[in-house]
């Protein structure tokens, strides 16, 4: 907590709000020695002899440690990802602002200091990054615009409910944003003439973050292996779901173009876009349907709805040009806050054209099947469920299986879609994103671990799997911006189907008190909850 004070704060470890990481090599080092003699004093325990809650945590604790010691080891991404900072620039500011977890007279005065160490981390960016790649520095450029936005008019939210404080801090506002414009104006004419770095991780890289990242059985191959296979029986259901609906909105059409599965699915899916929201009407939209998903739930018993409040908002600027919409739940630690279902209008600078071809794809169907994702009974709910969860440590409370959470999220997609939410139209939507998720995984382990093109990574997302095109230079993007990261998706609901499919042999299976199972035990990789329920 103490070395990555911004993590503390999203936690709900409000001791270290007024700290920013200290990115200096110095600081680096004396932190990964921490982490090795760490690792030693686990290494000398023998687990075997460590019971109850406290036997998988042990275990979850050393994966994460080995994970964090091969991250400033090999992977030494403050050298090269100029997006790492970031999380001191803005999220940080932003973690204070959004929750009200404490009177605004008590986090205004950690909002100054954390403002005020801002131009030493711009310093040490300044000083690690080398040869970073183009589009790291880019996106970091586009994100470092929204921080100042964020400092010169986001942080009023807080501000005035303190109008001396806030009129004290002006200046340090107005100095600070000079210091981010200083360091986008850097980013623009020093560091990207010389960001000539690879996006792509590497094969051995890429096997050992994806090992650790997943924190799966599955090898690289075997995932591999599996999304092909799923690619197809998928590319077959949708087929067969949209002919029913091909047959309804294009009556009297020839038997051969009925036989065309690409056609057929894609005239379907087009015809089905018509109906979108706007920049102005998104974020109302998706609350209406959040209201609509979660009597769904109530009425078909799926699953123990929590109490904890949940706000649908615009998704901050700052945060945009990466994922249409996220859940932002409070953090473990912090027992009394809201969750945020944030849904993002397009970027300003965006042609009408690119606008229209987003909002056709994450069009209203899709946002139905999106808020099951992210909120009811997806993220909210099971982060809610998470949240109650105690143990004697704090690891599996810190240590959050990314690959449980993404895999569930997925699974409630497959759920609501089995129990006919939103009829055939929203099935077509959950099947198109299933179909995602595997492009992800396929994506994500091409490009970091092969020489996928952007040509080949276009034609699978979408000749493949039917994505807009908007949509499809967004993941292109974030595929090279990230890694083992999209692969969650896929590899987290393969494990979640295949946990409930071994649940459903036992002859008193009970969907409701299954998935409450689930659920109960945080958010550890699934491995160990198909250990904690003998399956």
């Amino acid at each position: 907590m103490r070395t990555n004070p911004e993590d503390a704060t999203e936690l709900g470890d409000h001791r270290f709000d007024a700290q920013l990481t200290d990115y200096s090599p110095e600081a680096r080092a004396k932190e990964l020695a921490a982490q090795k003699e760490f690792r030693e004093k686990l290494g000398a325990i023998d687990g075997s002899q460590v019971t109850g809650a406290n036997n998988i945590d042990f275990r979850i604790l050393k994966e994460n440690i080995d994970y964090q010691i091969f991250r400033a080891e090999e992977l030494k991404e403050p050298e090269w990802n100029p997006l790492v900072y970031m999380q001191s620039l803005a999220n940080s500011l932003y973690l204070l602002v959004a929750r009200d977890f404490a009177p605004p007279e008590q986090r205004i005065p950690n909002l100054r200091q954390r403002m005020e160490v801002i131009p030493r981390v711009i310093g040490q960016a300044k000083a690690n990054l080398q040869h970073p790649p183009r589009v790291h520095t880019e996106t970091a450029i586009e994100q470092t615009q929204g921080a100042i936005n964020l400092v010169r008019e986001g942080l009023a939210p807080l501000l005035d409910h303190a109008p001396q404080m806030k009129k004290d801090l002006a200046p340090l506002q107005e100095k600070t944003s000079a210091a981010l414009e200083d360091y986008k104006k850097w980013l623009q004419t020093n560091l990207l003439p010389r960001s000539d770095g690879n996006f792509r991780l590497g094969a051995e890289k890429f096997r050992k973050k994806l090992r650790f990242a997943l924190a799966s059985d599955l090898s690289m191959e075997e995932i591999m292996k599996r999304a092909q296979a799923d690619l197809k029986q998928t590319q077959t259901a949708i087929y067969e779901t949209a002919l029913p609906l091909y047959k309804k909105y294009f009556p009297g059409t020839d038997s051969a173009t009925l036989e065309d599965k690409h056609k057929v699915t894609a005239a379907v899916l087009d015809k089905l876009a018509e109906q979108h929201p706007e920049d102005a009407t998104v974020v109302g939209y998706a609350k209406e349907v959040v209201g609509e998903a979660t009597n769904f739930v109530r009425s078909h018993n799926l699953v123990t709805i929590p109490n904890t409040p949940l706000d649908v908002i615009a998704m901050p600027e700052f945060k945009r040009g990466v994922a249409i919409a996220y859940c932002d739940s409070p953090g473990p630690l912090d027992k009394a806050g809201k969750t945020f279902f944030a849904v993002a209008p397009t970027p300003k600078d965006w042609s009408k054209e690119r606008k229209e071809s987003f909002f056709r794809e994450y069009n209203n169907y899709e946002i139905r099947d999106l808020t099951v994702h992210e909120a009811m009974p997806g993220h909210y709910l099971q982060l809610a469920h998470a949240n109650e969860f105690s143990a004697p440590t704090l690891v599996r409370a810190i240590f959050r299986s990314g690959t449980f959470i993404e895999g569930w999220a997925v699974y409630c997609e497959q759920v609501m879609a089995e129990q006919s939410y939103g009829g055939p139209e929203v099935k077509m939507q959950q099947l198109k994103m299933r179909l995602r998720a595997i492009a992800n995984a396929i994506l994500d382990q091409s490009i970091h671990a092969g020489n996928m093109t952007e040509k080949e990574a276009m034609d699978l997302m979408i000749r493949q799997t039917f994505q807009q095109e908007g949509e499809a230079v967004a993941k292109w993007k974030r595929a090279r911006l990230t890694s083992a990261q999209l692969s969650t998706y896929f590899v987290g609901a393969t494990e979640h189907l295949d946990l409930r499919a071994a649940a459903e042999k036992k002859p008193d299976f009970d969907l409701k008190k299954y998935n409450d199972q689930v659920i109960s035990y945080g958010s550890p990789p699934v491995k160990y909850v198909r250990e904690l329920m003998g399956l």
